[in-house]
């Protein structure tokens, strides 16, 4: 089975999406279909052999659905840029699945059209506000001259804006006749076309029906400001879904923009997506990695903390792969490429945002069976209430004021229901949700992790890379010439870093990045040096002022046969520390500690998860004396520490045995399994790709503070989600009974349609805004 996501046009509600899936459905050869009104994207599992997308086409286009395929746009351009992401592609996560710039000229004819209707409605309104107004003898009656002006304006102004301004729901209507589909549009359609048809035969035929029914009663006002609302709705609605996705434009920023190749002999810099399998790439020291390859010419160091979680920066030689997003940081080298476009990791993460943004979160199932059912129950509700209106009428308030009534209840219903506050309420959070979670650094897989993060009581963390940094770093400096007797050189400080530095800055060795970053951070300078030599497997020594130091590990100091407090510094590696001894030939200087450093904000991150009243537990592969320590220093309620992969896994299921729903933090392939096994698995963005793929939200640069941004981003957006539907379904269990015109025996009120359409466009536009309103909280 092949699973293809396509770009829907032509969607207009809720219902247009039950339309679509029902439809293709029924196409021989189609397993499963999941349409998306939000984001207006159809995912398609189906067997290539039997259907394809003419076929899906040929189901759906007289309805005026059409599909399109992602990568159409770029089909009929160069390789080069099929292998890279579409303008289409980029904005796809938009909810709009055409380029923005379509988009963008699609709501300024929306805007004309609701600009142009406008100032019909305020007229109307003004007209049904005099009458309103002079019932109540509030006004004086209109002037003979002025009413029979506007009794003639009115049917030009109702033509003109149902067969112009609504053009797209007398479609709807159409599509209903002849197909017998019906989505938002054939009620809106319908209501204003039987309103409009009711006015033009009472006017057209006046006279002759003056002495059954009060001619006086037309609906053109009702026909104008209804559609008008109704536009005006759609078109605010549709501002707002552009400002619903705007993340993954932040996410491309991460990405490299231009790659400096080698064609032809000469160095050319060109666009990413010009780049093809097999070019030749310069990279030159500090510049980002733009696709993956094979190095063929040179070498260097990467950071590909991005990557792989590797504690420090790699060194990459000829043969060996580098990864698009990585940092080069010292050296130059040439690579040929391996992988471009869609198959790097930034573009699977932007991949899997918009997918995340797509998908439907178990909450919205309700909403989505009520909306595949919910126009066709409202027509019958509309027949049966003008119906009624007529049996039960026709003796107490005589056929002219039944009609009236009857039509105004019909009207009213078919305008006042709306599938759309319903299909939007969960996509639109979603949306949003998302998209702030990744200007956070958060990428959230599917809608379905989203919610069951916000359920989450136990967090399971990796230590190395999550915990802490995943590189080594300068943490102590123990000063042992301030101990020396009088006559011999003390020095500071500074001065024992600046001849460690001076000693180590010839060496690649990640323990001399380490010193030369502090020396760096320090501002203190490196001193010129005779005589280096490298003493393998124990360091490094050479002359510095006429002085000859020495620094390294335990056995050199031991080839010294200078006394050391061997118990203390093993107490230290214990803790997960590696030092570095500085001698001369004759005495100990100093003791440097360099360990992978706690990540500053751990320590709040387990603060802060405990007042979300979430139980943290470290599972690690680390000796349990550095497990113990560094669990006690930051606070974690449960160490387990020497702990296998596959043992990982157990402990996880041994939690979920004891009721708790787990989260699991890790970026290694070793913490694959345990987070494919956990209620939420949650990858740190300098991990794996493995560990990525297999997780449900990855944070990116590693930051664990953003652990507990996405519990909190799951519950403001779940409480999102909760109000749009509760909402929903008040206004629709309470909008429709009114307009039916429940009240009317009781109080003699019945909701006028312009009322309804009013309330029917602000009852979208109030749930996307809620949704939109997610994006000023703070996490």
């Amino acid at each position: 089975m092949k699973k293809e996501t396509f770009k829907v046009k032509g969607m207009h509600c809720a219902s247009c999406s039950s339309i679509i899936e029902k439809s293709l459905k029924k196409t021989e050869g189609v397993e499963s279909v999941e349409v998306n009104y939000s984001t207006e994207k159809a995912k398609i599992s189906f067997n290539e052999s039997k259907t394809n997308l003419e076929e899906f086409s040929k189901k759906i286009n007289h309805l005026g659905y059409s599909l399109e395929t992602l990568s159409e746009e770029t089909s009929n351009k160069p390789t080069a840029q099929e292998m890279g992401m579409s303008e289409s592609e980029h904005s796809a996560h938009l909810g709009l699945n055409q380029s923005k710039k379509e988009k963008l000229a699609e709501i300024a004819d929306m805007k004309k059209k609701v600009m142009t209707a406008i100032p019909l409605a305020i007229i109307s309104i003004f007209i049904m506000g005099w009458d309103i107004l002079a019932q109540f003898k509030a006004v004086s009656e209109m002037p003979f001259v002025w009413e029979e002006f506007f009794h003639h304006l009115l049917p030009i102004f109702a033509t003109y804006t149902l067969f112009i301004i609504g053009k797209p729901y007398l479609l709807g209507l159409y599509r209903f006749l002849r197909y017998g589909k019906a989505n938002m549009d054939t009620l809106i359609g319908l209501g204003t076309s039987v309103a409009y048809l009711y006015s033009f035969i009472v006017t057209a035929f006046e006279e002759t029906l003056q002495p059954f029914i009060n001619v006086n009663n037309t609906y053109y006002d009702v026909t104008i400001v209804v559609i008008t609302f109704i536009t005006l709705g759609k078109y605010l609605e549709s501002r707002a879904k552009i400002k619903t996705g705007d993340a993954i434009e932040k996410l491309l920023n991460l990405q490299a923009k231009t790659a400096l190749v080698l064609r032809n002999d000469k160095e050319q810099e060109i666009s990413i997506n010009e780049v093809v399998h097999g070019d030749l790439l310069i990279i030159k020291p500090g510049t980002r990695i733009p696709v993956d390859g094979i190095i063929s010419d040179g070498s260097s160091f990467v950071d590909e903390a991005m990557i792989t979680g590797e504690s420090m920066p790699v060194e990459k030689k000829i043969g060996d792969t580098v990864m698009a997003g990585t940092i080069n940081t010292t050296g130059s080298f040439n690579f040929k490429a391996t992988k471009v476009g869609k198959e790097t990791l930034l573009s699977q993460i932007i991949k899997m945002v918009e997918d995340a943004q797509g998908s439907r979160a178990p909450i919205q199932a309700l909403a989505d069976k009520i909306s595949s059912i919910f126009v066709p129950i409202v027509l019958v509700l509309s027949f049966i209430t003008f119906g009624l209106w007529l049996f039960f009428g026709w003796k107490t308030l005589g056929i002219s004021q039944s009609i009236s009534y009857g039509l105004t209840a019909f009207v009213g219903i078919l305008v006042i229901a709306c599938p759309c506050a319903l299909g939007l309420a969960t996509p639109t959070a979603i949306i949003v949700g998302v998209g702030k979670g990744a200007k956070e650094g958060i990428l959230i897989k599917d809608a379905s992790t989203l919610e069951k993060l916000h359920e989450v009581n136990t967090v399971v963390m990796d230590k190395t890379g999550t915990i802490t940094k995943g590189k080594p770093e300068l943490t102590s400096i123990k000063n042992l010439s301030l101990q020396l007797g009088s006559g011999q050189a003390k020095l500071s400080d500074e001065e024992i870093i600046s001849i460690l530095v001076t000693l180590e800055k010839k060496s690649e060795h990640p323990i001399a990045h380490a010193i030369s970053e502090y020396a760096k951070s320090k501002n203190i300078q490196s001193l010129n040096i005779s005589d280096f030599e490298i003493i393998k497997g124990k360091g490094v020594k050479g002359i510095i002022d006429h002085t000859e130091y020495f620094a390294g590990n335990t056995k050199l100091i031991s080839d010294l046969k200078i006394s050391l407090d061997i118990a203390q510094i093993e107490k230290e590696t214990s803790q997960g520390k590696t030092p570095i001894i500085l001698a001369t030939k004759n005495e100990l200087l100093g003791i440097i500690m360099v360990s992978d450093a706690i990540k500053p904000e751990a320590i709040e991150a387990v603060k802060n998860l405990h007042k979300l009243g979430i139980k943290v537990v470290m599972l690690t592969g680390d000796n349990k004396n550095t497990a113990l320590s560094i669990g006690k220093e930051i606070g974690i309620d449960d160490v387990m520490a020497e702990v296998l992969p596959d043992e990982k896994l157990n402990k996880i299921k041994e939690l979920q045995s004891q009721g708790r729903i787990v989260a699991m933090a890790g970026d290694g392939i070793n913490d694959a399994p345990a987070l494919a096994q956990a209620d939420v698995g949650i990858a740190m963005g300098t991990g794996t790709d493995v560990a990525i793929e297999t997780a449900g939200i990855t944070l990116l640069h590693g930051d664990i503070s953003k652990l507990v941004k996405a519990i909190r981003l799951s519950k403001i957006t779940m409480r999102g989600i909760k109000q749009n539907l509760f909402w929903a379904f008040i206004y629709n269990i309470v909008g429709i009974p009114i307009a039916a015109g429940l009240l009317y025996p009781v109080f003699g009120w019945l909701l006028s349609p312009v009322f309804a359409g009013l309330a029917m466009a602000l009852s979208s536009v109030s749930v996307v805004g809620n949704s939109l309103r997610l994006k000023t909280k703070k996490l």
